[in-house]
């Protein structure tokens, strides 16, 4: 027992010197008296040069250095300055030989950092050049790392403790020469305390950070509770809370609201995460999910829900400064929401259970997203969309397109010139991996009513493909190819298009309030162009359409008054029928348009009308809307009962001229009328049907005087010798006369 007092005795005894001999250093020793030797050194080993200004103060309970105005300069330019430093150390834990940090306080940093034209920042050039780590100490400190990632023993687990680490008043600017690029933090702030491995500890933090481009300001607040694991494997934040306030020039002077809710779990010995309760928020936008990772690359699996609340995209555009987009319907994209399951193999991210709202549509059905490749598959049916609604809506009577002067033009002349955009996102299109099958019950565009929407879009290697694209409209049915390359700056564009049994006149009606033509449509075409803008796809198009009208009729136009126009001129009468109606039937109307830039060109139309033969041929100018089409209906037979338009023989296959000439974006009806310049080439074809019949007629009547008189003679004759023989004459020679009579008499 003796033995054992002296050694505690001795303990005790060395542990009193030691603190004996820590506290006349702090009181004896002033440390102020070495700034020159510290300055010295730090400029003999780095490129900076170092400045303290201030006091250097010693604590002893706890143990602790304090520094005050500190600056230092990197090759002539301010690097780093701070206002204090405070570092102290848990005296009792020196004496237990397991050293703990009490108190750590950072005030007032300002730091610079910069990158210069090069790419290099002034940090990297702190040191002097040549002193860098060798091969050796490279290999031994990945050893070290290695050694610690697999558990060895020969790694100490580390140990921290610390009481409180308070940063107030720091700022960094960061400039980037290269890029222009210009990142302000300031009133950064943190506060942490009990900071201990294995428990949790609750942290503060708060910031403002300016960009210059975009000119942007973001105000943070963050509180949570963190925990770490001793081998600083496992993290996790509980209870976060961070709120961002954004405001600046992308939002119009306005301040935008974020905020981030929920916990976070990590593990990256085993590479999981998972997201529980988390909650993001962004003006009137919310995001919601629980979330379970396994694996942090390509090949990561997730599963868990996600979910995006009703929001009004009109109210969200407003809040962040935006103008709302002009819709038909203004009561359009103010309900839409998203909801789904994330699941998958490893590098996939499976979304079922998907179903998307976008007003008073809905859309069901599922996605999968390849991590590694970006590769995107969609697989989605909606119930009815008016696409019509989301159109800008129509221009009001009297509105005038924008007007532009021309450089080469004087002042007060002005040239007008509609503002014309791409139609493609090129880049975009080009690095697009997209499978989509897409189905809609209803759809409504360009006043269009079509159902039963099939479609699947394909995209990669910069061509995008949309294949089956099938539907029902008025009574009949299409199913369309077309293919776009991307490639080119012009991109290449292919469309092939069946339609059958679908009719013409609701058609016409409603797409373009032309009611001029009625019957079942069938046309092919097949139509290649190359452009991004709409005005160059329309001056490049090239291709053919082929097009069929069964039982059908020219609406508010009758073309067979117009042939009895004719007929009447040519009969030298008058029509005396009044009411001749305002519509034209035929059977199988056909033709082939071939498109040549914005004009169609047409040289075969043919239809079978009552008693003709419509024949036609003209171009329409999409550009102008111009029409110049020049028609004839060749008379085959009778076609009116009014007595003015009896088809003569004088008349019989020739061909009565109508022309229809004129724009036919306003009123089609009045574009046809009688052709009188083209009807001289039809007189033409009377008179010679007359000279014809004359011809004719002039022959049979000198037949007949010539049959006339031989007939004569013949009775003559045959009457002679009957009055000089009749009592001699057989009753065979009787017969024999009268059959000669009766042949002449024929």
């Amino acid at each position: 027992m003796k033995v054992v007092r002296n050694i505690l005795i001795a303990i005790i005894g060395l542990v009193v010197l030691a603190v004996a001999a820590i506290a006349i250093a702090v009181f004896v020793i002033d440390p102020n008296a070495y700034k020159p030797q510290i300055e010295r050194v730090v400029e003999q080993k780095t490129n900076l040069d170092i400045d303290l200004s201030g006091d250097i103060g010693w604590s002893l309970f706890p143990l602790g250095l304090e520094l005050n105005e500190v600056e230092a300069t990197l090759e002539g330019e301010r690097f780093i300055a701070l206002r204090k430093l405070i570092a102290q150390v848990d005296f009792w834990s020196l004496i237990s030989m397991s050293p703990q940090v009490h108190t750590f306080v950072l005030d007032g940093l300002d730091a610079l950092l910069t990158v210069a034209e090069d790419g290099t920042g002034n940090w990297t050039r702190i040191m002097p050049e040549g002193e860098t780590p060798s091969a050796d100490q490279v290999a031994q400190e990945a050893a070290e790392e290695q050694a610690a990632a697999n558990g060895d023993d020969s790694v100490d687990v580390l140990a921290f403790a610390v009481e409180e680490v308070r940063i107030t008043d720091a700022s960094v600017q960061y400039e980037d020469l290269a890029t222009g690029q210009s990142i302000v933090l300031q009133d950064f702030s943190l506060l942490a305390s009990q900071i201990m491995l294995g428990s949790e500890f609750p942290l503060e933090v708060g910031f403002l950070v300016n960009t210059g481009d975009p000119e942007m300001t973001v105000e943070g607040d963050i509180t949570a509770r963190l925990a770490a694991n001793q081998e600083l494997t496992e993290f996790s934040v509980k209870g976060l809370d961070a709120k961002f306030g954004l405001s600046g020039e992308a939002f119009d002077g306005r301040t935008l609201q974020a905020r981030i809710t929920g916990a976070v779990d990590a593990n990256t010995s085993n590479e999981t995460a998972r997201l529980d309760n988390f909650r993001a928020t962004l003006a009137n936008l919310e995001l919601t999910t629980n979330l379970d990772i396994e694996g942090f690359g390509p090949q990561a699996r997730v599963n868990g829900d996600l979910s995006l609340a009703e929001f009004s995209l009109r109210e969200l555009m407003q809040t962040m400064g935006m103008e709302e987009p002009e819709t038909a319907d203004p009561d359009v994209l103010n309900k839409i929401s998203l909801s789904t399951r994330l699941t998958g193999p490893a590098g996939v991210a499976e979304l079922s259970d998907l179903t998307i709202v976008l007003d008073d549509t809905t859309f069901k059905g599922g996605a999968r997203y390849n991590i590694a490749s970006g590769a995107l598959s969609f697989q989605l049916e909606g119930d009815a969309l008016n696409a019509d609604r989301y159109l800008p809506p129509p221009a009001e009577e009297g509105e005038t397109p924008a007007t532009t002067q021309s450089p080469t033009q004087s002042p007060g002349t002005t040239t007008t010139a509609a503002v014309e955009g791409d139609l493609l996102p090129l880049e975009t299109l080009r690095g697009l991996e997209l499978d989509i099958d897409l189905g809609l019950g209803e759809l409504i565009v360009s006043n269009l009513t079509i159902t039963e929407i099939n479609t699947s879009i394909d995209a990669a290697g910069g061509r995008v493909g949309l294949t089956d694209f099938s539907g029902r409209l008025y009574g009949g049915g299409f199913q369309s190819d077309i293919t776009i390359d991307a490639r080119p700056d012009e991109p290449n564009w292919q469309l092939n298009a069946q339609v059958s049994g679908v009719e013409s006149q609701p058609l016409l009606q409603d797409l373009a309030e032309i009611d001029m033509l009625a019957g079942a449509a069938n046309i092919n075409n097949n139509v290649s162009t190359n452009g991004n803008r709409m005005s160059k796809l329309r001056k490049n198009s090239d291709g053919t359409v082929n097009f069929n009208l069964a039982e059908g009729e020219f609406t508010r136009m009758n073309l067979t008054r117009l042939a009895c126009q004719g007929i009447a001129l040519v009969n030298q009468e008058q029509l005396a029928e009044a009411d001749w109606g305002e519509t034209t039937p035929f059977n199988d109307m056909q033709g082939t348009l071939q498109i040549e830039g914005n004009t169609f060109n047409n040289t075969n139309l043919v239809a079978a009308l009552a008693g003709m033969r419509l024949e036609g041929n003209g171009t329409l100018n999409m550009a102008t809307s111009m029409i110049d089409y020049e028609a004839g209906m060749r008379i085959v037979g009778e076609i009116h009962r009014d007595e003015a338009c009896r088809v003569s023989d004088y008349v019989q296959n020739v061909i009565i001229p109508v022309e229809c000439r004129g724009d036919f974006s306003e009123d089609p009806a009045g574009l046809c009328s009688f052709d009188g310049s083209r009807f001289r080439d039809t007189l033409k074809d009377i008179a010679a049907n007359a000279a014809r019949e004359k011809v004719r007629e002039e022959a049979d009547r000198a037949r007949e005087k010539v049959e006339d008189r031989v007939r004569e003679k013949l009775n003559e004759r045959l009457n002679r010798g009957g009055d000089a023989d009749a009592e001699g004459e057989s009753e065979g020679d009787n017969k024999v006369k009268d059959a000669i009579r009766g042949l002449f008499n024929r």
